[in-house]
């Protein structure tokens, strides 16, 4: 289970930085940063990957009431303009930036962090391994389920609330009948391949 082993090596407030949305091929990148409280954090914490979505909702809903959070988003647009390490770099910094309280130190979960102006440090598996972290992958992955639930009755045909715009073999084959719709990324191989077939 995560601990606070990784916070309580950084001096001061620490932000644990995560982010839900990189292998989809629709919907934003959403980052999530988290200062946790010094005691009386949700028991249960764990990576968001090895909870179930109720226990996630559950999760955010004392988070909010007990830790300070920020969050980022990157629209579809802007990772195809960038690429999608691009657009996850600044979700995450959008994140940080819009945390109540400037963090001392940041944690983030991976191998890459964008450019901060606080001590930065990755952890590879960091969301099974920081409380901080993985309190921050609940916050994203909740956030964009969310926004992906409210996508499906814009976007319809494509059952987004399903699969969150992930990959499966049903989305690739509506972007395939239906072509890319705009919250698709047209930069993902299967959205480009749609689209060159319309033309």
């Amino acid at each position: 289970m995560p601990d606070l082993s990784f916070e309580r090596r950084l001096p001061g407030l620490v932000a644990g930085v995560d982010e839900a949305g990189r292998g989809p091929l629709a919907g934003p990148v959403v980052a999530a940063a988290v200062i946790l409280p010094h005691q009386n954090w949700p028991s249960g914490l764990n990576d968001s990957k090895a909870l179930s979505a109720s226990a996630r909702e559950r999760l955010l809903n004392i988070l909010r009431k007990c830790a300070q959070i920020g969050v980022g988003i990157s629209e579809p647009e802007e990772i195809d303009r960038l690429n999608i390490l691009g657009g996850t770099m600044i979700a995450m910094q959008r994140a940080v930036a819009a945390l109540p309280i400037p963090p001392d130190a940041v944690i983030i979960d991976g191998n890459r962090a964008p450019q901060l102006p606080m001590t930065a440090q990755t952890i590879i598996q960091g969301d099974a391994l920081s409380l901080s972290i993985a309190a921050a992958s609940i916050v994203a992955k909740v956030t964009r389920d969310d926004i992906m639930q409210r996508a499906d009755s814009r976007f319809t045909g494509y059952n987004l609330s399903q699969h969150k715009g992930y990959p499966t073999k049903a989305h690739r084959d509506a972007v395939a009948e239906l072509g890319p719709s705009p919250i698709h990324r047209l930069s993902f191989a299967p959205c480009k391949a749609a689209l060159v077939n319309q033309s």
